[in-house]
């Protein structure tokens, strides 16, 4: 690690935020959107680079629940505030984004992550300690929020009643904070990468105290500004789904790829420098947190707000899912990874992307 931040890391941050908060009183028109979208990937970039300088600071696995807890939250406020604006007509939008964010985890993070270390290192390990019960209980959750409400029948169509959100609320934050704390205290060793000698990172001096408070600063304010340009692209995002007849899940599967973009990188990265371990951390931990904070806060502002809220999942999402999760635990069974096992992981990927185009 560098004795100093890098300057652009620094400056890109309050640049971003200053963008945003001009192009509220800016016209939407495209040039203003092409720029936000840049602004977008620089602050997603820097994110990456203050979650990782707080990471060398704090040690896994805290580093890695850091920037998921970060992003989730952000992410919950996001949806919630989509809903909010748009009433009846987003009632299934906190199911797609959280439906999107697990899949993406799933099979789009893992396996370009699996893929990515594989081109480079062959085969790698990780362990099934720490990466099996955390696939249980995003297993548990999964099926607790997006497939159950499909089969109950106290509410009509694919939802669950007031007393069932209540329930599925309530446990989806406690099985979160049960694993939190096996991964931060009860069974922390299950969740640390092996020796990693080929990464320069992994051995050099951790940042000092006010660099590491600079950088979880900054990496707040670039979540923020990740969130917000989000937002203010969304527009445009649901302009262009309209004019190309994409069903609306489409704008959900968009919300969870942009806000899952700074934990895909740092995932990519880490397996490059041959700490899959951490990549494991990071893509399960996200997904955990995506169903075990933001469904919470969604159900509080649906019973609060007396918002719409559909959480039940069509047969051909549940069959993704399910296959999602049955190549996940073969691939997550064994400890090692090698190429073919990031393939498939992708294959599915893309074809969760193809499906959602091409219902």
């Amino acid at each position: 690690m560098k004795a100093s931040l890098a300057h652009w890391t620094v400056a890109v941050p309050p640049a971003s935020a200053l963008l945003l908060g001009a192009a509220s009183y800016l016209p939407r028109h495209a040039a203003v959107s092409l720029l936000c979208a840049a602004a977008l990937m620089a602050a997603v970039l820097a994110a990456v680079h203050h979650a990782e300088v707080v990471a060398h600071r704090v040690g896994e696995p805290f580093g890695t629940l850091v920037l998921a807890l970060a992003v989730t939250v952000i992410e919950a406020a996001l949806v919630v505030s989509m809903m909010l604006a748009g009433g009846p007509e987003k009632a299934t939008l906190a199911r797609d984004s959280v439906y999107a964010a697990v899949i993406i985890v799933c099979t789009g993070v893992v396996g370009a992550s699996v893929l990515a270390g594989a081109l480079r290192h062959r085969e790698q390990s990780f362990r099934i300690e720490g990466a099996g019960p955390a696939l249980a209980a995003l297993v548990t959750l999964a099926a607790t929020v997006l497939i159950l409400p499909v089969f109950t029948t106290s509410a009509p169509g694919p939802r669950y009643s007031t007393a069932q959100l209540e329930f599925a609320a309530l446990a989806s934050l406690a099985l979160w904070a049960v694993f939190v704390f096996v991964q931060t205290v009860r069974h922390r060793d299950y969740f640390l990468p092996p020796a990693a000698p080929g990464d320069e990172s992994a051995h050099a001096a951790p940042p000092t105290l006010g660099q590491a408070w600079l950088s979880f600063a900054l990496l707040f304010v670039s979540l923020v500004v990740v969130v917000g340009l989000a937002k203010r692209l969304s527009p445009a995002i649901e302009a262009a789904v309209d004019a190309a007849g994409a069903p609306q899940a489409v704008i959900g599967v968009a919300i969870a790829a942009i806000v899952l973009l700074p934990e895909s990188w740092a995932a990519v990265r880490a397996a490059l420098a041959n700490r899959l371990q951490t990549s494991m951390n990071l893509a399960l931990g996200s997904a955990l947190a995506s169903i075990g904070l933001t469904i919470p806060a969604v159900v509080l502002a649906s019973i609060w707000l007396d918002l719409p809220l559909v959480l039940g999942l069509d047969p051909k999402d549940i069959a993704l899912l399910l296959l999602a999760f049955l190549v996940s635990t073969i691939t997550l069974g064994t400890g090692r990874t090698h190429l073919m096992q990031g393939a498939v992981h992708l294959v599915i990927f893309a074809t969760f992307l193809f499906l959602t185009l091409v219902p």
